[in-house]
């Protein structure tokens, strides 16, 4: 099978202790105990502001090998793709997808400016939030998917569930989705909302059970 990263957006949420995070848990602490537990995270913060070069080696340091880190870029803020790709690459190996938000409507010559723009080998999840962008996935190259599809060529998918609360019910339905793309060699990321309790994380360790 292929790999599956199922994980929350985002680690650094104090109110998850202590039904997460153990009681006392310092938050410099928070990502490592986290890389514990799961083999991946969504990265918000670069959507809104690039971090200091040091963080993200630091924060690459605090996890295991195999774990990915899914950085946010905002593509209506940012289109200074060089620079980011730049910082991001500090992650090394653990560099996952970078999902880019697009909110624009569909403008196909802005879309081949920001596939053109990154290493085709860096693997890209558009995630579209104007409906004329569409049926778009058919068109898209092999390094990039749309969040939230399961159709492609891209050997991932990129899924996150940002609608709890979850009955399990609704994750099995879930594991019976995302199991057959690992069965057909496609890596998986799969992200679950933060609320300020810890629900994103049980949902996640159940899904993972789900799928495996």
């Amino acid at each position: 099978m292929a790999d599956l990263f199922i994980g929350t957006s985002g680690w650094s949420y104090p109110t998850w202790r202590p039904d997460f995070y153990p009681a006392g848990t310092r938050p410099e602490d928070f990502l490592r105990y986290y890389a514990e537990h799961f083999p991946t995270v969504e990265l918000n913060t670069t959507g809104y502001r690039l971090p200091r070069e040091e963080l993200f080696e630091r924060w690459a340091e605090q996890t295991p090998p195999g774990f990915r880190f899914a950085p946010k870029m905002n593509a209506y803020r940012n289109l200074n793709v060089a620079t980011f790709e730049e910082r991001v690459r500090l992650l090394g190996e653990r560099l996952g997808p970078i999902r880019v938000v697009v909110t624009w409507a569909r403008d196909e010559g802005l879309l081949e400016l920001a596939l053109g723009s990154f290493d085709p080998a860096i693997r890209l999840a558009f995630d579209f939030r104007h409906e004329s962008w569409d049926g778009i996935e058919s068109q898209l190259p092999a390094n990039a998917v749309r969040v939230g599809s399961l159709e492609g060529s891209a050997p991932f998918r990129y899924v996150r569930l940002r609608e709890p609360p979850y009955e399990d019910a609704e994750l099995v339905r879930w594991a019976g989705r995302l199991r057959p793309l690992l069965e057909e060699g496609k890596d998986v990321y799969c992200y679950l909302r933060h609320e300020d309790e810890p629900t994103a994380t049980g949902y996640a360790t159940r899904l993972i059970e789900l799928v495996r």
